[in-house]
């Protein structure tokens, strides 16, 4: 006997491991260190959510009732993996390129990122998969109630309360671990090695009842076959009509469902795992059903006559008294239940934020002309997603009680998601599927299997009434939903799979006939359809005049500072142009969408950068490449295209370059202009004066003082000016020495600040966050500290705004510790941004602020001795440098509190 406490601390235990995992695994993701978590056995193992705890459980009960019908739900998947793994790939293939980040982005994306089509698959899924989420609650609460029977004393006064719980729980782990930050991938990491650690577990717990089953009960393998033979089980005699039926239902769902969409496609980093999975998940879903049979056979002659077949798996343990067994039973339940419920809810929150939250945001924001944080708002529309979606799921399942509805919703749930298999292959497919079509077949399904079996479902005289069902509406009997057109004497489930998928599939197919896709629906239809043989970059923009500084903006709402830059940083040295924001080019402006696209689904990112660029979106030549039905001629057209776009990229470098050594020519002019006159007037002044003390002019100690004092100055600043062109001269020819050692970076930003106050400039306020900056890095100090007291300096010399500011931020990230330097002023100009760091640069008038453009030049080369960089970064409202320090050079520890 195992006791109820016992049971829930051992529950409470397997919860804290799982938040253990998901936690470390996610700290692994962030440092970059994700080797093994790509791994094709753990992409296989991730697939397991399709066994929930309907498969774990109901398995064995659907044997009971149904015999051998049972193995339609596995055998389905398996052919899909077997013999159609090539649509898997495809379908991989599309997400990859298009950064697709759920099914109902990829229907979206397909029809011309048509958010309407987006938004009905969501409502589909959100209706279909919620009661499917009740029944994974339902499961739990049988189970503990399975244990609160054994031990009374320690049972809850209302066993059903445990859902609140469960719903509860699984809502936190899956906000915390599926809401953490908004990748633009949409991969967690944390979360699939959960679901691994869980699919071992419901294996494992399984294939220990039914070795128990078979040899410490049954008599051994042989002994076993007899008990089968001898049951009522083997009378059983299929109905081909059904069987093929529920084979052809269960292989749709993995196709459509959206958490195996999510597992399947979006988690994916490598679409050879499905070479490994094409066996391996067939495999398990075989060790899953291995022991179904046993179990049915000998739960049925061993325990009582009323017993719930459903949970023999846990029953048959408690009966005999192997509490050990029975515990493992429930956690491989347990597993069942929440995986799904993790993934279903990450899935359909990000369908909701994608292609309901922000279409509306963007609505609204492009009426009111403002634009706040993007990231904020997509992760909290997720995340009171994820909560509603497991309020529905509790919902439904108080309100059914545990019904008979709940016993056969898991078929329910995958004809429901079955509506989008037309739209779906025909989509990744068929050249001439339209949006119009599609959303057409999508709509007479959905509506037809709600009304033929979904509110059927909830029994008479809960949704629809008793006379309904009878009679029909108005007493129409052609129109009951169970028997439609007089089509009578069907199992209800053949009967509304019969009417939905049949006309889906042909109003999809007859108004895809007879409509006429967009542009832009062709160039996603070609994309999408010969997505082996186009390149990833297809175009699907015109030339742009866009500004680059607007779509960095609108970049960094939705990715985050950081990834933005790097980003923009990456096209712009793709197009050679180190240091400055890429030109919007049609290549340039897609990868920009797709990037987008991981972040807020294709619909929406195809939004927002139209509403920048503006103009016509699908260029001539890309009808005209849709119009050619030859890949021949298309991936000819799209090599001259190359060609043209190099010379034109080479073209635009040369220019470039020979205007930057003009305008370096005029510098160095203004250069040797400005040294002439920084020698000459020390020089001048410590002649003059030294002549006056010489000749005897000066009469008197304080005027001979005064002399002294202003013949030293002037030679403490020709020393000085020296001083930086020897410095510079060294640096550039690798003569300098560096001095290596770990130092704390706020000490050196400490001393740097110290050191700058006296530098010529307004006072101005300083924004720090000292809690970041106490990290350790191996580095010459004395040359670092040079490089941050010459960037204050030049803030504090040139910020122009009223009441200047300067915010210094230290960030560690992808094993590099970068500090930024952000004023308030009105920044460097565009067109001046490419010469700052130049030796004869000077951006003002030479005869303000003193100095010879010497500081950043130097800047430049200390840090380049130092193994890292100073850059400009572009877009942050003033201007902002960043020095940046490489992976081996930070040590990647806190500094400790002082």
């Amino acid at each position: 006997m195992v006791a109820f406490n016992i049971l829930v601390l051992v529950c409470l235990a397997y919860v804290a491991l799982l938040f253990l995992v998901a936690f470390l695994v996610e700290r692994r993701a962030e440092a970059a260190r994700i080797g093994w978590l790509r791994s094709s056995v753990i992409y296989t193992l991730s697939l397991s959510i399709y066994c929930t705890a309907w498969t774990f459980y109901g398995a064995v009960g659907y044997a009971v009732r149904s015999g051998l019908e049972f193995l339609t739900i596995y055998l389905g998947p398996t052919i899909v993996f077997v013999g159609w793994w090539w649509v898997l790939r495809k379908m991989v293939r599309i997400g990859r390129i298009h950064r697709v980040t759920s099914i109902a982005d990829l229907i979206s994306a397909r029809y011309g990122k048509s958010n309407l089509l987006g938004v009905i698959v969501t409502v589909l899924a959100v209706v279909g998969i919620t009661p499917y989420i009740a029944l994974q609650l339902q499961s739990v609460t049988l189970s503990f109630a399975v244990f609160a029977a054994e031990t009374p004393e320690w049972a809850p006064a209302d066993v059903n309360a445990t859902a609140v719980w469960v719903a509860g729980g699984l809502a936190l782990f899956t906000i915390l671990f599926g809401t953490r930050n908004l990748d633009s991938n949409e991969q967690h990491h944390g979360v699939v090695i959960a679901i691994a650690v869980e699919a071992v577990v419901k294996l494992i717990a399984l294939l220990a009842v039914g070795v128990f089953v078979v040899w410490a009960i049954g008599g051994g393998p042989l002994e076993m076959a007899r008990r089968i033979e001898a049951s009522a089980l083997s009378d059983w005699s299929p109905a081909p009509g059904r069987w093929a039926a529920l084979t052809f239902l269960s292989g749709a769902a993995i196709l459509t469902l959206p958490r195996m969409f999510q597992v399947m496609v979006v988690e994916n980093s490598d679409e050879r795992h499905l070479a490994t999975a094409s066996w391996a998940f067939p495999l398990y879903l075989f060790l899953m059903s291995l022991f179904v049979i046993p179990i049915a056979v000998v739960g049925l002659e061993v325990l009582p006559e009323g017993t719930n077949p459903d949970l023999f798996v846990l029953t048959l343990p408690l009966a005999l008294d192997r509490g050990g067994l029975a515990m493992l039973a429930f956690l491989g339940g347990f597993s069942s239940a929440t995986s799904m419920v993790i993934v279903a809810a990450i899935a359909l929150s990000t369908m909701v934020s994608n292609h309901i939250v922000m279409p509306l945001w963007l609505s609204l924001a492009r009426r009111q002309g403002g634009a706040g944080d993007v990231r904020r708002l997509v992760l909290l529309a997720r995340r009171v997603s994820i909560a509603a979606v497991l309020a529905l799921g509790y919902a439904y399942y108080r309100i059914t009680g545990g019904s008979e509805a709940l016993a056969s919703i898991g078929l329910i749930a995958f004809l429901g998601l079955a509506q989008i298999l037309p739209a779906l292959i025909g989509g990744i497919f068929w050249r001439g599927a339209t949006r119009v079509g599609a959303a057409a077949g999508l709509g007479v399904g959905f509506l037809l299997w709600l009304y033929t079996l979904f509110l059927p479902s909830f029994g008479p005289d809960v949704v629809f009434s008793a006379a309904l069902l009878a009679d029909g509406p108005a007493g129409l009997g052609w129109l009951r939903p169970r028997a439609l057109l007089g089509l009578d004497g069907l199992d209800p489930l053949l009967h509304a799979m019969f009417w939905s998928l049949s006309l889906n599939a042909t109003a999809f197919f007859l108004v895809s006939i007879f409509s006429f896709p967009s542009p832009i629906e062709r160039v996603q239809g070609a994309q999408f359809v010969n997505v082996f043989d186009l390149d990833a970059g297809a175009r699907s923009w015109s030339q742009s005049a866009a500004e680059a500084e607007d779509l960095l903006v609108m970049a960094q709402r939705i990715l985050g500072p950081d990834a933005a830059q790097s980003f923009f940083q990456a096209e712009a040295e793709a197009q050679g142009k180190g240091g400055l924001l890429p030109d919007t080019t049609p290549e340039f402006l897609g990868r920009l969408e797709r990037q987008l696209a991981g972040s807020v689904g294709s619909a929406t990112a195809h939004a927002m950068v139209g509403q920048i660029v503006g103009g016509a979106l699908v260029s001539v030549e890309d009808l005209m490449a849709v119009a050619n039905e030859t890949a021949q001629i298309m991936e000819y057209s799209s090599q001259l295209e190359a060609k043209s776009e190099e010379l034109t990229r080479t073209a635009r470098q040369l220019r470039e370059a020979n205007e930057k050594l003009t305008e370096l020519s005029v510098q160095k002019d203004a250069f040797l202009s400005q040294i002439s006159h920084e020698l000459r007037t020390p020089m001048t002044s410590i002649r003059a004066f030294s002549e006056i003390l010489r000749d005897g002019a000066a009469t008197d100690d304080e005027a001979r003082l005064k002399f002294a004092g202003i013949i030293h100055e002037e030679a403490i600043r020709l020393t000085r000016l020296l001083d930086d062109l020897l410095d510079l001269s060294v640096l550039e020819h690798g003569q300098v020495q560096l001095d290596h050692e770990t130092v704390n970076v706020r000490s050196l930003l400490d001393r740097a600040l110290m050191a700058s106050a006296s530098a010529p400039g307004r006072e101005f306020v300083i924004d720090r966050d000292p809690a970041t900056e106490n990290v350790l890095v191996t580095t010459d100090p004395g040359r670092l500290a040079q490089v941050f007291i010459n960037v204050i300096s030049n803030a504090r010399k040139y910020c122009d705004a009223p009441q200047p500011r300067l915010s210094i931020r230290v960030r560690e990230r992808r094993g590099q510790v970068r500090v930024d330097f952000t004023d308030n002023g009105s920044g460097i100009p565009k067109k001046s941004q490419a010469l700052i760091f130049e030796k004869f640069a000077r951006l003002t008038d030479t005869t303000k602020a003193g100095g010879a453009g010497l500081g950043l030049a130097i800047c430049r080369e200390i840090m380049r001795k130092l193994g890292g960089e100073i850059t400009y970064v572009p877009g942050q409202g003033g201007a902002s440098f960043r020095v940046s320090l490489p992976a081996r050079a930070a040590s990647h520890r806190r500094a400790e509190a002082r």
